[in-house]
């Protein structure tokens, strides 16, 4: 018995526990865009019946005469021209005349609660529209007791939740008790007036206590939006292997890319070894950029790049270019420029031409290999 106790006690604590343990890391922007796509946004659907009820309430003022108006045609109508109508042979008029009554009664608030509801999903998500929310997910259909009870009772959602909807009641009980407090007087005197004149009172009292508590309403949504947005980023943090995997998925596997960069570093170390003793000269940073440059004038039309390096490569270049006997030329912007923007194999780039002459002038006065290559330009 105690054993049976002791598992549904452990069942129920795992109900409760936490849902997001070891999710420190904020959610990535390849899981935003996902979540987006899927339809899961950050939203406050205060905000979206705020602004809704607010250009509803509006609206109603505007046309609300001319639908008094309408219902009394309406009501007129049914009294009287209706009863003259067989029901069971000529239903054909009743239904016209009560669609006709009925969508202009109820189209024009409709659209603007539509128009409203589409403004405040916009305002807040921007331009978004998909059909995976619709598609069933049967996963949805079992419910996920501990997540429920934690997120409608253990929870600072929870607890947000129900003061909000307090403090909503309040303000919408205080808007209308100033209200109505307000109007009293006129209230006490309805029984001497028409039923018309009462009727648009009443709805002017109502339709002003509906405009001031969504605008109220509309002023409190803007804290909830806010923390709509950091509970959705919340609920999307990941663990520190989620965006391992996802970086891993993107960018590859770490071991793989070390591998390919080391094979990468032993091509090009090969590469420089056999270019750079060819080379004219080394142009250096002196330190961080070491750039080997080749001109053949019987094969070349502009001086190549043979090779380039940064930090430890630059230093095996120009190890590599004393050992081999090629000049090594400090110029530091000449070789912050070739490093940026050419590529071993690429020739010069015309805006170097005059720099990379002199360059290679002073190395024909200095080295006799260069200077009997060049004279051969001549003959």
């Amino acid at each position: 018995m105690t054993r049976g106790y002791g598992d549904i006690a452990r069942i129920h604590l795992q109900w409760f526990a936490p849902e997001d343990e070891g999710k420190t890391e904020d959610p990535t922007e390849y899981r935003l865009k996902k979540e987006r796509e899927e339809g899961r946004v950050a939203k406050s659907p205060d905000l979206v019946a705020a602004i809704g009820l607010l250009l509803a309430a509006v609206a109603l003022a505007i046309v609300g005469p001319w639908m008094f108006v309408t219902l009394r045609d309406m009501t007129r109508w049914f009294l009287t021209v209706s009863i003259e109508i067989d029901p069971t042979t000529d239903a054909a008029p009743l239904a016209r005349a009560f669609l006709s009554y009925f969508s202009r009664l109820v189209i024009p608030i409709a659209a603007v609660a539509m128009v409203a509801g589409v403004f405040g999903n916009v305002l807040q998500t921007g331009f978004l529209f998909t059909t995976k929310p619709l598609r069933p997910d049967f996963k949805k259909v079992v419910p996920k007791f501990g997540q429920y009870f934690k997120r409608t009772l253990f929870s600072g959602e929870a607890v947000f939740n129900l003061a909000k909807s307090l403090f909503k009641i309040g303000v919408i009980g205080v808007v209308a008790y100033l209200n109505i407090t307000a109007e009293l007087p006129r209230l006490t005197r309805l029984y001497s007036s028409t039923v018309w004149n009462s009727a648009v009172f009443l709805a002017g009292v109502v339709i002003r206590i509906i405009i001031e508590a969504a605008i109220l309403m509309l002023v409190l949504a803007v804290p909830d939006y806010i923390f709509q947005r950091q509970q959705f980023k919340k609920r999307l943090k990941m663990t520190k292997q989620e965006v391992k995997e996802e970086r891993k998925m993107f960018e590859g596997d770490p071991l793989v890319k070390g591998r390919l960069k080391e094979r990468m570093r032993e091509i090009m170390s090969k590469n420089i070894a056999v270019n750079v003793p060819k080379a004219d000269v080394v142009v250096t940073n002196p330190t961080h950029f070491a750039i080997a440059i080749e001109f053949d004038p019987l094969t070349m039309a502009v001086p190549t790049v043979t090779a380039k390096g940064a930090d430890e490569m630059a230093f095996r270049i120009r190890s590599i270019a004393k050992e081999a006997g090629v000049p090594v030329i400090e110029n530091r912007p000449l070789a912050r420029a070739l490093y940026a923007e050419a590529e071993v194999g690429d020739a010069i780039p015309e805006a170097y031409y005059d720099a990379i002459s002199k360059v290679l002038a002073h190395v024909a006065r200095i080295d006799k290999r260069v200077a009997a290559k060049y004279a051969s330009m001549g003959t």
